[in-house]
C-alpha cells in the first residue's frame, strides 16, 4: 500500500533547531510518522519533548551551539550511544541578519554563513559516514528558501548561505546518491516563526508580502509537516538534489 511508503517506523531522525517553529512542527510530524527523534538545539526543548513523546516515540534532546563544530560531533555521538544508528538528518537550523549591505558586519556575515551553510555541510558529512558504514542508505534534508532563488533586501548572508545551501544539495545528492542516500532540500516561503516576527508587524512589508501570496496567507509550521515525511520516508527513494518548494504560490507568481 502506498501509505506504508510514508511510515517511519524504527528510523531515527535528527533535526537541528528543533525547539520551536518549523524544527518543532518537522520533529513532532517525523514521530507522528514512527520516527524516533534527536533535537539538537541551543534553547530549551521541554515543549518539543512533550509534543514527541505524545506521539509514543522517544525524544533525545542535545544542548549544542551549530558555531562549534566539536558540537556537531556530538550530536552524532549521542545518537549513535543512545540508538546506534541514524537514519534521517534534518538541517533546519538557520539564523538570519538584516542591515544594508554596504553597512553589513563581517562578524554577522561569518556567524550566518557558519550555521546556514558549514554546519550544514559538517552535520551532513558526520552523518552521510555513518549511513555508509551501516549501508543501509539514509535521508538527508536541507532547509533552503526563497532566497535559494531570488535576492532579498539587506539580508545579503542570509541569500548567500541559501544560494549555498541549494548548490550543496545538489552536489552531495550527485556524489552520495549511489550509496542510497537521498539528499533534498525544502524551500519554505514566507511562515509565520520567530525570524520574520518583525515583517509580520511590519506597516508596510506585512501587507506588500501577504498581498503577493497566492495562498492568501503566510504559512504555519505545520503546513512543512507533509514535505518533510516525504523526503524522510521511502516515498521518496527516487528523488536526489530536488528542492521541493512549499511557499502558497510565491515564485509562481
Amino acid at each position: 500500500m502506498i501509505l506504508d511508503d510514508f511510515q517511519l517506523d524504527d528510523r531515527v531522525a535528527v533535526v537541528t533547531g528543533s525547539s520551536r517553529g518549523l524544527g518543532q512542527a518537522i520533529a513532532v510530524a517525523l514521530a507522528e510518522a514512527g520516527a524516533d527523534v534527536v533535537g539538537a538545539a541551543r534553547t530549551d526543548q521541554t515543549e518539543t519533548q512533550q509534543l514527541v513523546q505524545k506521539t509514543g516515540r522517544q525524544f533525545l534532546p542535545v544542548k549544542v551551539d551549530l558555531t562549534n563544530r566539536a558540537h556537531h560531533e556530538l550530536i552524532i555521538a549521542e545518537t549513535l550511544a543512545e540508538f546506534g544508528h541514524v537514519d534521517v538528518l534534518v538541517n533546519n537550523a538557520g539564523i538570519t541578519h538584516r542591515s544594508k549591505s554596504v553597512d553589513f558586519p563581517m562578524d554577522r556575515w561569518d556567524a550566518v554563513l557558519e550555521i546556514n551553510l558549514t554546519s550544514v555541510f559538517h552535520l551532513s558529512q558526520l552523518a552521510a559516514r555513518q549511513m555508509m558504514k551501516r549501508d543501509a542508505g539514509g535521508k538527508i534534508i536541507i532547509l533552503a528558501s526563497m532566497a535559494s532563488f531570488q535576492g532579498g533586501l539587506h539580508i545579503p548572508a542570509y541569500v548567500a548561505s541559501k544560494g549555498g545551501v541549494a548548490a550543496l544539495t545538489r552536489a552531495l545528492a550527485v556524489e552520495w546518491g549511489h550509496h542510497h542516500i537521498n539528499v533534498n532540500a525544502i524551500a519554505p516561503g514566507y511562515f509565520r516563526t520567530d525570524m520574520t516576527a518583525s515583517l509580520q508587524i511590519d506597516p508596510v512589508r506585512g501587507p506588500e508580502l501577504s498581498g503577493r501570496i497566492p495562498a492568501g496567507r503566510w504559512g504555519e509550521p505545520t503546513d512543512l509537516a507533509g514535505a518533510a515525511v516525504f523526503l524522510a520516508s521511502p516515498a521518496s527513494d527516487y528523488c536526489h538534489g530536488t528542492i521541493l518548494v512549499v511557499d502558497g504560490g510565491w515564485l509562481a507568481r
